[in-house]
């Protein structure tokens, strides 16, 4: 039987493979089980590596290594390809505002890190260690290690075992806080249905609404000097008349008193929307159409990706129109200007011929979508970490900062997913295939942190003194946390959701994402958390790397 003791205990590659398997296995089935209705789901993960690696199923440095950094890489890249979309327009909407409040509990932290050193006597070394682990934040601490070592020229070995003792808390802390700002008493609406219905109304987007025609300033003009009157971008799909006739709108169809009108607009112009045109009424549109049909069309068609409506002739037909475009979960009001993206859902109203010609030219093959885009994938993963390792130098400071192999993919994939049909790059990933990328990506990096931090996890606090760096770490993770919180919901008037995934950028945790992106139930906490996640991690690499380089002598 010596075979199976070394292949639990042992070395060499199937030794790494089986430790590491068993472990992610073992996590995400304790994952699944409830106490209390609360779960900490993929967070087990990290709990069973640290059991494996107390009891000596270690599994080699170079191989562990690589499979933490590895899976963050695509843990964060899959993050960013999903929310890349997005990205641009929440952070011109609200992105200063997010990333002020993130930058707030980065500041906060540190100063109860310096309050928390000084008070106990706590070498800064050692609390460095904890900060990052507080806020589960490797790059930080890869970065104070190297500061320490060119320093010194020599390991500080409690700056590791500040992180692994802290690392856990740090995790279980800031999903514990974002609990508690939710039933914090007089304060949240997240789990009613004021905030379900505001975080529907920024995942959908655009909306649909019945208008009768009574602005006597608009009788007689065409659809499309009446939306050059507006201002505003908005879709007038169809046009019923006095003899109840429905037809197809475009921007030649002239418009007269009492006419019935379906639009598609923003949400945010609704109300404006409806003011300018007339009155909101009640159609029911569909049983009305019994010679059109509405059809959500996928793009599939690689020529297309990239591609405006207008420059392809799809906007303003006569035949046909279409109102609408999905991409990555948001609706966007169709316009002449907007590009289109391979993996675009778009909404087609006409007649059966009319779809077919729209269908023809834009592919709406879904064999062709199942099938992987790997080059956009790993030559992004190749530019982010190029990026991740670049050195940038600030005046002042002795050691250059890097973005690491978190930030520098994060931020590459963002790019990518917004910019890259602009250069007929095809980015679209298939849901079931993101979110494996996803979940592989963060079980491999928690089983990886966990193994190697098992081994003195222990003995660090059961006899080292090591539960007090724990407390110390807990307080670092949520002491900021819940007064941040709790002042961007009361003076902000921050959507709780939106702010969840914002607290969990700001202490870069990707399972406290997880855990806010299933409480959410669609994407919002995965924007905000990109939208803070490139500057918090420059902010927590450099914060790590000044206070080794101005408090430790």
């Amino acid at each position: 039987m010596n075979w199976l003791s070394n292949l639990f205990f042992g070395s060499g590659v199937a030794h790494c493979v089986l430790v590491l398997a068993l472990a992610i296995t073992a996590g995400v089935a304790l994952g699944k089980v409830r106490i209390a209705g609360v779960s900490l789901g993929i967070t087990w993960v990290l709990f069973v590596g640290l059991a494996f690696g107390h009891f000596g199923m270690d599994v080699e440095p170079g191989v562990l290594n690589f499979a933490k950094e590895f899976g963050l890489i695509l843990f964060v890249y899959s993050i960013g390809l999903q929310v890349g979309p997005g990205f641009f327009s929440s952070f011109k909407k609200a992105g200063i505002k997010l990333n002020a409040v993130a930058m707030c509990v980065v500041f906060l932290g540190v100063a109860t890190a310096c309050f928390l050193s000084f008070a106990f006597g706590v070498p800064m070394s050692t609390m460095v260690g904890i900060l990052s682990g507080a806020v589960t934040n490797t790059p930080g601490l890869g970065a104070a290690s190297q500061a320490y070592l060119d320093m010194f020229a020599k390991e500080d070995p409690s700056i590791s075992l500040g992180y692994a003792v802290a690392y856990p808390l740090g995790v279980i802390g800031a999903i514990l806080s974002m609990t508690a700002l939710k039933f914090l008493p007089g304060m949240f609406s997240a789990g009613g249905d004021s905030e379900t219905k505001k975080r529907r109304g920024v995942r959908e987007g655009a909306n649909r609404i019945s208008i009768s025609l009574v602005n006597p300033s608009l009788f007689g003009k065409k659809i499309d000097d009446i939306v050059r009157l507006a201002g505003k971008y908005f879709v007038i799909s169809r046009v019923c008349g006095p003899d109840g006739r429905i037809a197809i709108a475009s921007p030649e169809t002239v418009l007269e008193r009492g006419d019935k009108i379906l639009v598609v607009c923003d949400k945010k112009d609704t109300d404006f929307i409806a003011a300018f045109l007339g009155e909101k009424i009640e159609m029911e549109w569909q049983k009305l159409d019994t010679g059109l049909e509405a059809r959500r069309i996928m793009i599939t068609n690689h020529s297309v990706n990239g591609e405006t409506l207008g420059k392809l002739g799809l906007f303003g037909g006569y035949s046909f129109n279409i109102t609408r475009v999905n991409r990555a979960g948001i609706d966007l009001v169709a316009h002449s200007n907007l590009q289109l993206q391979v993996g675009d859902r778009v909404t087609v109203v006409g007649s059966s011929g009319a779809i077919g010609g729209v269908e023809k030219i834009l592919g709406n093959s879904m064999m062709k979508l199942r099938q992987p885009n790997l080059v956009p994938i790993f030559l992004g993963i190749f530019l982010g970490v190029l990026i991740g390792s670049l050195p940038v130098s600030f005046p002042g400071i002795p050691q250059p900062v890097k973005l690491g192999l978190a930030g520098g993919p994060l931020i590459v994939s963002i790019l990518l997913s917004r910019f890259g049909p602009h250069f007929k790059m095809v980015t679209y990933t298939t849901v079931s295939a993101s979110l494996m990328l996803r979940e592989v990506g963060i079980a491999l990096f928690l089983a990886s942190v966990g193994i190697g931090a098992g081994g003195d996890f222990v003995s660090t606090v059961v006899c080292g003194g090591g539960y007090k760096w724990i407390a110390y770490g807990f307080a670092i993770t949520v002491l900021p946390l819940l007064f941040v919180g709790a002042g961007a919901r009361l003076l902000l008037k921050t959507d709780y959701f939106t702010l969840i995934g914002v607290l969990a950028g700001s202490v870069t945790n990707p399972p406290a994402l997880a855990y806010a992106t299933s409480a959410s139930g669609d994407d919002s906490p995965a924007v905000a958390y990109a939208t803070v996640y490139p500057l918090t991690m420059f902010m927590r690499v450099l914060t790590a790397q000044l206070l080794i380089i101005f408090f430790v002598s």
